[in-house]
């Protein structure tokens, strides 16, 4: 019985239902700032694609040379599955760019309340809280 109780006062505290603008204006400079850079390995990415033959790395950033684990160039297809990957996050920060226009960045869309700033901060495109990320696994 005491665990109604409790549920019914929770859902009466009034929760914030967007971030303010000057927050969207700091997650919207990460968010560019995070853009860029995955433009920037995208392009890496697509040039040792484009070196066929090639078996030097001199052309990958050492971000990608890191995932190498020792051998001496990665596959075409680990290349492009990286990249692949890179463009997903790249249309995910774009998005995420759109819910900040539209004012709804920074809300869970299965619980509806705010994302905290911290998880925000680390993965700028999240679009589920932990604990509805917790629910689906």
């Amino acid at each position: 019985m005491a665990k109604k109780k409790e549920t019914a006062q929770e859902s009466t505290k009034p929760e914030a239902t967007r971030y303010s603008d000057k927050d969207l204006l700091e997650f919207q400079e990460l968010i560019h700032t995070k853009l860029a850079q995955a433009k920037s390995d995208l392009d890496e990415l697509r040039q040792s694609l484009s070196h066929e033959g090639d078996n030097s790395t001199d052309d990958t950033s050492p971000t990608f040379k890191m995932m190498e684990d020792g051998n001496d160039t990665m596959s075409r297809e680990e290349v492009a599955q990286l990249a692949a990957r890179q463009e997903k996050f790249i249309q995910a920060l774009e998005n995420a760019l759109l819910r900040i226009k539209n004012k709804t960045y920074g809300v869970c869309r299965v619980t509806g309340k705010l994302i905290p700033k911290e998880r925000l901060r680390l993965v700028p495109h999240a679009t589920l809280s932990i604990e509805a990320k917790n629910m689906q696994g």
